[in-house]
């Protein structure tokens, strides 16, 4: 038995012994293997290519290592980090140098950068263009006239107010070549959509009338041409009329640093008449000689490129663009991204509303197919992804919203300030639609131009089309104004202002609008205040009565007091109290007013130290406005 035990002793030590060197042979291999895999490492440092943010796991499997060796490193770092967890490329640094191996940072493609084609141009692919001509100047100096004489067309009788409401494009053919001309809005409200008129431009045609002279708006022009480094020629129109002096208008150019040729400057002028066409041909010849010194050209071998001018919701035909391609070939049936549109060119036509395949470089073009309006000054792109297309404007889309939201809702030490006192600031809320997108941009900027110290002109949402019952009721739950700019509510959302009881002004002439709006502001200006004087009287006497004080005994010498005035207590010419009737009597009774002539006894509310010859001057607080 005693042998037994001492046989079974042996065999659990020798076992023990065994398991013993096994454990410390495979602790031996693992250490050795590790101490390997270190030294290929510093022999042939990993790299790894990590973007703006990598996940713990797939860290490991780059490094080639377990997840449990790069968390031990992050804690080392003081960061307790599970397998599926994002860190940044800093952090992965850390980790990853600390581990011997090597960082790159991975060069991110975006999706414009995957279906819009941002090659340069080379010298052999540029070919000559046509010049992009911008017609500029001041209201009423005749710009729609000028471009009827060139196109022999008339826009001017249907435009309201004689005012151009749309930017329009057309294509001249002059000398056997082509020019493609952009009608700006003259009006003082459109800046927005002529500083975008002048960047698409190579040559802009200031007109300025020969009888008028320079004008607010078309020192604007002068200076939006400038900005836009487009060389000017000065159209001086209106040449019939006998009032006509061009050397006085020469004159007022050099004023702004616009020296005509025949002055020894570089600016050409050209003496016009629209109504007599006088002047037409030379104004076009210029056009043409100053577009060959400017050596225009573009690739039309490539996907197309350019920018919207105008756009606007046709009722059967949904969305409608105005195109001026820049660079490259539009084809029917491509894919392009406008702004936060996308779509296919569905129908491509001109101006004259012939259908085209194509349109290359400097050609206006109208597209149907588009999702929904961009807004015009977008620029497109030709895309070779569709569905790539839709999910950059929507990434797109999500950027405009986040940059409202936080310009909304970010406080910072710099505007904290600010939105203290924006406390007080009376808002002025609208909503504006109108029949174009560069009428509804031009509509807001003039429209919130208006905001003042006390009141802040917002517009909180502005779209092409219809009013419409959405529009009612953001303006309802909003407390907004609907300013309709050329359309019109359908009977539906018509019924429902009425019933919600939403203000809706409807509008052709932005002139109105401005001037309803300033008058609604002067509605909301803070009230200010006058007194007017109601009466004069003579205190004669003073009586004490207990339990309610001094009565003064007095006599109007003037006007009528009644109970709702005020009182000053003038003695000998200075003012030594302001206070409220409290009781106002003849003989025993009270009374409401007392007249010119009469005596009365008068109780002030709070002044008691009345005396004999002080003068009450009666007077009522009135709110009045500018």
């Amino acid at each position: 038995m005693k042998d037994n035990v001492q046989r079974k002793q042996k065999i659990n030590q020798k076992s023990q012994n065994y398991r013993r060197q096994e454990k410390s042979k495979k602790e031996l291999e693992a250490e050795k293997m590790r101490r390997i895999q270190l030294e290929r490492i510093k022999k042939t440092p990993i790299t790894v290519t990590v973007g703006d943010e990598i996940t713990v796991g797939e860290l490991a499997a780059a490094l080639k290592m377990t997840a449990a060796e790069v968390i031990k490193e992050l804690m080392k770092l003081g960061m307790m980090a599970s397998v599926n967890q994002t860190i940044d490329y800093d952090t992965a640094e850390i980790v990853v140098t600390e581990m011997g191996a090597k960082i790159e940072r991975a060069v991110v493609v975006t999706i414009e950068e995957r279906i819009m084609d941002e090659s340069e141009d080379t010298a052999e692919n540029l070919k000559p263009r046509s010049p992009v001509v911008v017609v500029m100047g001041h209201v009423d100096h005749g710009k729609t006239s000028l471009l009827d004489a060139i196109r022999n067309t008339a826009v001017t009788d249907t435009e309201a107010g004689g005012i151009t409401q749309h930017i329009g494009a057309y294509r001249v053919n002059a000398a056997g070549q082509d020019i493609t001309f952009l009608d700006t809005p003259g009006h003082a409200a459109f800046t927005s959509m002529r500083q975008r008129g002048a960047m698409a431009t190579d040559i802009a045609i200031l007109v300025v009338a020969a009888d008028d002279g320079i004008m607010p708006q078309t020192i604007e022009a002068i200076n939006h041409a400038k900005a836009a480094e487009v060389q000017i020629i000065v159209a001086i129109n209106k040449m019939d009329k006998p009032e006509a002096n061009p050397d006085r208008i020469k004159q007022q150019l050099t004023e702004h640093s616009l020296v005509p040729e025949e002055w020894g400057g570089d600016i050409i002028c050209v003496p016009v008449s629209a109504k007599t066409h006088e002047g037409i041909d030379t104004l076009l010849e210029n056009v043409l000689l100053v577009a060959e010194m400017l050596e225009l050209k573009a690739n039309p071998d490539r996907r197309a490129k350019g920018v919207v001018i105008e756009a606007r919701l046709d009722k059967g035909r949904g969305p409608i663009a105005t195109l001026l391609v820049q660079n490259g070939t539009l084809k029917q049936g491509d894919i392009i991204v406008a702004g936060t549109s996308v779509g296919r060119v569905r129908v491509m036509t001109n101006e004259k509303g012939q259908k085209l395949k194509e349109a290359g470089p400097s050609v206006p073009v109208e597209i149907a197919g588009l999702t929904e309006t961009p807004s015009a000054g977008d620029t497109f792109d030709a895309v070779s992804d569709e569905r790539l297309a839709r999910e950059l404007v929507e990434q797109r889309k999500d950027k405009i919203k986040n940059d409202i939201w936080n310009a909304s809702q970010k406080v910072t030490l710099d505007n904290l300030f600010e939105k203290f006192s924006e406390g007080e600031l009376k808002e002025l809320k609208l909503i504006v639609k109108a029949d174009v997108q560069g009428s509804v941009e031009a509509v807001k900027q003039s429209l919130e131009k208006l905001s003042n110290d006390e009141v802040r002109v917002k517009v909180i949402h502005g779209a092409v089309g219809g009013i419409n019952d959405t529009d009612v009721m953001l303006a309802q739950t909003s407390g907004a104004i609907i300013v309709g700019f050329n359309v019109r509510p359908d009977a539906a959302s018509k019924a429902a202002a009425e019933k919600d009881g939403v203000d809706m002004r409807l509008y052709r002439v932005i002139y109105d609008a401005i001037e309803e709006i300033e008058a609604a502001m002067k509605g909301m200006l803070a009230p200010k205040y006058r007194d007017v004087e109601m009466a004069s009287i003579e205190v004669r006497s003073t009586f004490k009565i207990s339990g309610i004080g001094t009565i003064a005994g007095c006599y109007v010498t003037d006007g009528k007091v009644n109970r709702s005035c005020n009182i000053r207590v003038v003695r000998d010419g200075i003012v030594i109290a302001e206070d409220k009737i409290d009781s106002l009597r003849r003989f025993k009774d009270d009374v409401k007013e007392v007249a010119q002539g009469y005596e009365c006894g008068i109780g002030l509310e709070k002044f008691a130290d009345i005396k004999e010859g002080d003068i009450f001057e009666a007077f009522v607080v009135e709110e009045y406005r500018d």
